[in-house]
């Protein structure tokens, strides 16, 4: 459902009942010529815009639950999984959650023309390093309407318009969404065009040979689906892949802490891509910690899978080989016992997924060695991979994880949407005389703001 087609906005009922063929160009070309006046918004309009947009949410609830609700029964019928139709739902409390996700955003400061450098070439020479939007990013995302809202909202605040395509399971919802979102941000001055609505599944192939209207893809699912847009497009693809989290209780843990750790990471909501997937127990802790954590586990419905060694102390069903390398979104949870910290480590790098990895313990140095050599976009001591999100990190929101090393790594918020430009200042200079030697350049390093 992840691979899907794009059409605008105004075609969508056009297109569902058959009478135009959907055309990726349209799409693309009115969200480029947005952009241009899009990067030039103030930011009081662009706070403005997300105001208005958070209030349309509030004026709208019960027209988006109620597009929400058949969407849930739909996929109730198709017999959705339990993890996805989990992610689906979009009640109430979510939408506050959006709300305040929104009024948040707009307190941030504004992540445009920020003066990353200044630099004197010589006398009256000045080079500044400033961001600025990307400009059009095309975002390919699971079934979590909330994505909808938190994505559109973080490219407006960074002067970013937005192609978005869902999951088809969450076609009325996201249709919903969209409309709101669109009418909220148009009537308080946003250029029509900045954010596009894509549903179907022929044009995906299409999208990803518009290299020359969009600028970036952020896809969000399996490694195999990202790894398929990213061997077929020529656009710059930044990955939001599998979450194969890991927790590591090492010898010096704190064995309660640890319990509580473990408890939050799997089951506080384990339909993400940030809840832990396997346990690793340095084998000095396992013999006291792993009956406890069965019974504080079983009673939140969690089913382990374990090594041959963490059978011989709970005596739960065989992990497979597989397992280690399984996102299960559910209340499953694979145990491993290891012989020490070196084993931990080398588990994490062979078989994550390269997002949020954490490990408990007392000791400060194993903490810090953990933190530096497992290869992940988060590293965590003493808490829960669940704290790895955008919002939690204080980014506002974000438009996903990147498991990707260059631009942006991890939550991806405002920042992670920006490019930026060099600017040049001169009073008439030329490169002559320091081509020949006349005039050398000073490079004097000035303070960036």
């Amino acid at each position: 459902s992840l691979v899907g087609s794009l059409h605008f906005h105004g075609r969508l009922d056009s297109v569902a009942a058959g009478v135009l063929e959907p055309d990726v160009t349209p799409v693309a070309s009115e969200a480029r010529a947005a952009s241009e006046t899009l990067a030039t918004l103030s930011l009081e309009a662009r706070n403005a815009a997300l105001l208005a947009i958070a209030r349309a949410l509030e004026a709208e609830k019960a027209s988006i639950e109620a597009a929400n609700h058949e969407d849930v029964a739909a996929a109730t019928r198709d017999a959705l999984a339990p993890a996805l139709l989990k992610r689906l739902k979009f009640d109430g409390d979510k939408i506050a959650d959006c709300v305040a996700g929104l009024e948040s955003l707009a307190r941030l400061p504004d992540p445009v023309g920020h003066v990353r450098e200044r630099r004197e070439l010589a006398p009256g020479l000045v080079l500044t390093r400033v961001t600025c939007p990307i400009g059009v990013i095309g975002i390919i995302f699971e079934s979590r309407p909330d994505a909808l809202v938190q994505i559109s909202a973080l490219c407006l605040k960074s002067g970013n318009c937005c192609l978005l395509k869902g999951g088809r399971e969450a076609l009325r919802t996201n249709r919903r969404l969209f409309e709101v979102v669109q009418a909220a941000a148009a009537a308080a001055g946003v250029p029509d065009g900045w954010i596009q609505l894509l549903e179907t599944r022929e044009d995906v192939g299409a999208m990803l040979a518009m290299d020359e209207s969009i600028d970036l893809l952020i896809p969000r699912g399996s490694n195999a689906f990202v790894r398929y847009i990213m061997d077929n497009t020529r656009i710059p693809v930044m990955g939001h892949a599998d979450g194969i989290c890991h927790v590591y209780v090492d010898r010096a843990a704190d064995l309660a802490m640890a319990l509580d750790i473990v408890e939050d990471a799997k089951c506080q909501y384990p339909a993400v891509c940030n809840a832990t997937e396997t346990l690793l127990v340095h084998a000095d802790a396992a013999a006291a910690f792993l009956p406890a954590l069965e019974a504080r586990l079983s009673a939140r419905g969690v089913r382990l899978l374990g090594c041959e060694r963490t059978r011989a102390i709970i005596g739960c069903p065989p992990a497979a080989e597989e397992d280690w390398d399984t996102e299960y979104l559910d209340l499953i949870l694979s145990v491993k016992v290891v012989d020490g910290f070196d084993a931990a480590v080398r588990h994490i790098n062979a078989h994550g997924s390269g997002h949020t990895d954490a490990i408990v313990t007392q000791d400060a140095a194993a903490a810090e060695a953990f933190m530096n050599r497992v290869d992940s976009a988060d590293v965590f001591w003493n808490c829960s991979t669940r704290f790895a999100d955008g919002f939690r990190f204080g980014l506002g929101a974000e438009v996903g994880i990147s498991t990707s090393k260059l631009h942006a790594r991890g939550p991806v918020g405002l920042d992670g949407l920006m490019s930026y430009k060099w600017k040049l200042r001169g009073g008439g200079h030329v490169v002559a005389p320091f081509a020949d030697g006349r005039t050398k350049f000073t490079h004097v390093e000035l303070p960036a703001e």
